[in-house]
């Protein structure tokens, strides 16, 4: 049976998985779960997963959720799948392993809290919060001076010193892309000083292209949305109604 993949291109976890079945050719079907219509919560996509998350697979009879398993798994089990994305090293692997635990505690709280809390919020039919964008913005500043510092250090173009990426540097630079939506001069400002970091993102997206680029097409929609919707001004209750459908 072929391998299904449940997802939502809006959500960066989701993205990475698709891009990597893509660029590695795992034969898979997407299924689409549309969180901005909460069917994330259905009782059928429950039986995916009882978490009521994205992305999730189904491979055969094994059903698997949280993105950084799902790439593990991938790797591990396809064949065809370069060596590079997750090591046959033990040590190599230990390695990635402890960036994609960094991730999550890290990275995933500073951007997702941030992108939320200033300006998608009121899609999802939240307010948006100040206070916690605010809290989520010294997470993220410090997560990027971390992959500068200590993930980028060495020579290599990519993660823990690598000439080619992992599933850590698809994974971080998929969450690091949700910040395309921020406006231009918050992008800029929150990525700006950070010049490793941009050229490592850079190098992860030509390592991955073309499907990278058609992958991100959601949100690169939604950023377009976005920018108009700031130019009109328009209120909250609007906002939702208009980015629902790039969603």
């Amino acid at each position: 049976m072929k391998l299904k993949v449940y997802a939502d291109r809006m959500s960066q976890p989701s993205r990475a998985v698709i891009i990597f079945c893509k660029v590695n050719r795992i034969d898979f079907e997407e299924v689409r779960v549309d969180i901005s219509k909460r069917q994330h919560i259905t009782p059928e996509f429950k039986e995916i997963n009882p978490m009521r998350k994205v992305p999730a697979i189904v491979d055969g009879r094994f059903k698997l959720f949280e993105s950084h398993a799902i790439l593990i798994y991938l790797a591990c089990v396809f064949p065809g799948v370069a060596d590079h994305w997750y090591p046959t090293d033990l040590f190599k692997r230990a390695k990635i392993n402890s960036v994609l635990d960094w991730h999550h505690s890290n990275l995933r709280r500073g951007a997702a809290e941030y992108v939320k809390n200033t300006t998608l919020a009121p899609a999802l039919g939240l307010p948006l919060d100040p206070q916690a964008a605010a809290e989520a913005e010294k997470v993220l500043f410090s997560s990027l001076s971390n992959i500068e510092s200590v993930w980028l250090k060495g020579s290599g173009r990519f993660l823990l010193g690598g000439n080619q990426p992992s599933i850590a540097d698809l994974s971080l630079v998929c969450e690091l892309m949700q910040l395309e939506v921020l406006d231009e001069k918050d992008r800029s400002r929150i990525l700006s000083p950070y010049k490793k970091v941009q050229q490592w993102m850079e190098d992860t997206k030509n390592a991955t292209r073309p499907h990278f680029d058609e992958v991100h097409q959601i949100l690169f929609k939604a950023k377009t949305k976005l920018q108009k919707v700031r130019l009109m001004g328009t209120n909250s209750e609007n906002l939702k109604t208009k980015l629902a459908s790039r969603m």
